[in-house]
């Protein structure tokens, strides 16, 4: 089970075990007004400030648009004629980090050797831009590496490379971190 989802679970159980004493403290003897309206307060209260911590988070890490669009009839146009060329060229992309070196390495067809013509990469974490990268490579056939430190984690890597004869190649891949 993920850090993130434990972290939810026992959120959830100790959210759920305080109300359950603030129930017990404000209802063991009898119901009156003023408990129930202290349950509503504190529950609506609960409620609000989880509400405004997720709305200020969510806007602290947001990276914001990713790209600027323009007429989205003639970029989809676009998009479909650059899919199929990239869907021909048959590249496959693997990833491998160690020893702080990003290694990017590009198979063709049928394990052939692709004929890369250059590539920009960029590596950053999925919820947030203040991590991004833009790593220097250096080429050898189809083989990027690059020096980078990492830390531990799962990292979101966009590749934009273009191959000899100038036909464009994009992916989004994920890379996990456990050094």
């Amino acid at each position: 089970m993920s850090h993130e989802i434990r972290f939810f679970a026992l959120f959830v159980v100790a959210l759920l075990a305080g109300f359950g004493i603030l129930m017990w403290v404000l209802f063991r003897k009898k119901i009156t007004g003023p408990r129930v309206l202290t349950f509503m307060v504190a529950f609506f209260g609960v409620v609000i400030a989880v509400n405004v911590g997720m709305a200020y988070q969510a806007g602290r890490t947001f990276p914001g648009l990713e790209e600027e669009t323009g007429n989205g009839y003639d970029e989809s146009q676009a998009f479909e004629k650059i899919m199929r060329e990239q869907i021909a060229l048959g590249w496959k992309i693997d990833l491998a980090y160690a020893n702080r070196t990003l290694t990017v390495t590009f198979r063709g067809k049928d394990g052939a050797e692709a004929q890369v013509g250059g590539m920009a990469l960029l590596i950053g974490r999925p919820t947030e831009a203040s991590d991004d990268q833009r790593p220097q490579f250096v080429q050898s056939g189809p083989v990027f590496t690059a020096p980078l430190t990492l830390a531990p984690g799962k990292w979101m890597v966009k590749v934009n490379a273009r191959a000899k004869d100038g036909t464009e190649f994009h992916q989004r891949l994920s890379l996990v971190v456990t050094e």
